[in-house]
């Protein structure tokens, strides 16, 4: 089986080919879990530049297509290449490239489409046409958690007939490791060590968790919280309530940005992971502490609940709610172990792993081929009945 696995999205700033690939892990995992799977695998990926590179056994192919071709044919390269390529599916990343997806489908009438979410939102009222069109002519899409497509239903975008697959976005390459061995690399400290990976903005929600770190250390005294974030717009708020609450100011450590190395070994360190997220596509932060072990006290919404198991290798709280995430770390905290830690490093390999990704990819792919071919056949029969028949 071969899969194109195509991406619309142009890089903003233009950069290289291989910059892109350490830049967008998830263009890597995703095609590289697919590929251990037995699929062979055609990464397509719209660029302002025009280069083919070859990683792990997957040919990455970079060029001007879509909205990343200045010319007036937008898709004549990327149909120039399908063609040659001759895939049996096309996987698109993202569900927002209507007019791309609709040139696509026109490219590949007898090949199925599957659409990957990456945390979209339903359009507002004007734009649904549009996005109705281009969703119209995907054989499947696959969502975190079935829960993210119910917007989009009760919104009329996906078709009856369409195909919806619960599909983790991405998985991790990070690994358990000696956590006092990461402490000491660390200078991790705390009983329990609270790590957090997340912009400090209003969808991550840290005012909710400082409330909620407030009051469990009003039980748990030794509890230390360490924030790793890159986008900060409410860094002055956070760093107020930190300033004006006696238990967080000992306790807060505001790390900034952090290598994405040594994230590694700081969820290797820590006790317990917490974010307090409005709503996520899928969660990577998430994904690479479940890889390490590290134990969970996040949000109840719906790719958390899926990426936990409904909770079951942590703990999930409502949103916007510092006393119930107060309740959930004293919950948990009592019960943090190595035992503990190893069940979550199972959850995340029989799960999220690049094997289980991998074997959820190609039994999706299995299936919009068996179904597209049904599809196929019923047409051809019904062309043949309704054929003049001759004696």
């Amino acid at each position: 089986m071969h899969v194109a696995q195509i991406s619309f999205f142009n890089d903003p700033a233009g950069r290289l080919p291989e910059e892109l690939l350490v830049a967008w892990p998830s263009l890597v995992d995703v095609a590289d879990a697919a590929r251990k799977a037995g699929i062979r695998v055609s990464v397509i990926q719209a660029c302002a530049h025009l280069q083919q590179l070859d990683r792990r056994g997957v040919r990455y192919h970079f060029l001007p297509f879509g909205h990343a071709s200045p010319g007036s044919d937008h898709n004549g390269a990327l149909g120039e290449l399908l063609r040659t390529l001759a895939p049996d599916v096309c996987h698109v990343h993202g569900l927002g490239f209507h007019q791309d997806v609709l040139a696509l489908a026109a490219m590949v009438s007898r090949i199925p489409i599957v659409l990957q979410d990456h945390a979209s939102r339903p359009p507002r009222l004007w734009r649904r046409a549009l996005w109705r069109r281009g969703m119209s002519v995907a054989a499947g899409i696959t969502f975190c958690s079935l829960d993210q497509a119910r917007p989009f239903v009760d919104a009329g975008l996906i078709d009856p007939s369409t195909e919806l697959y619960a599909i983790p976005e991405s998985t991790s390459r990070f690994t358990p490791g000696d956590q006092e061995e990461a402490r000491r690399a660390t200078d991790i400290r705390g009983d329990p060590a609270v790590l957090w990976v997340g912009h400090l903005d209003v969808n991550k929600d840290p005012l909710t968790v400082l409330g909620g770190i407030s009051e469990a250390a009003q039980v748990l005294p030794g509890l230390q919280l360490y924030c790793c974030f890159g986008v900060a717009p409410l860094l002055r708020a956070v760093q107020a309530r930190i300033a004006r609450d006696p238990l967080l100011r000992a306790r807060v450590h505001l790390l900034g940005r952090v290598p994405h190395e040594r994230i590694e070994h700081l969820m290797r360190a820590a006790d317990l992971f917490v974010l307090g997220s409005h709503r996520e596509g899928s969660g990577f932060s998430l994904l690479e502490a479940l890889a390490c072990g590290l134990p969970p006290v996040v949000t109840d919404i719906p790719s958390f609940r899926s990426l936990t198991g409904a909770g079951t290798v942590g703990r999930l709280w409502p949103c916007g709610d510092p006393r119930a995430l107060c309740a959930a770390l004293l919950s948990i905290a009592a019960h943090v172990s190595p035992e503990r830690r190893a069940a979550v490093r199972t959850h995340f390999e029989r799960e999220l792993s690049f094997d289980a990704l991998g074997s959820k990819l190609a039994a999706t792919y299995r299936d919009l081929i068996a179904r597209k071919g049904s599809t196929v056949l019923s047409a051809n029969r019904a062309e043949h009945d309704a054929a003049p028949r001759t004696t």
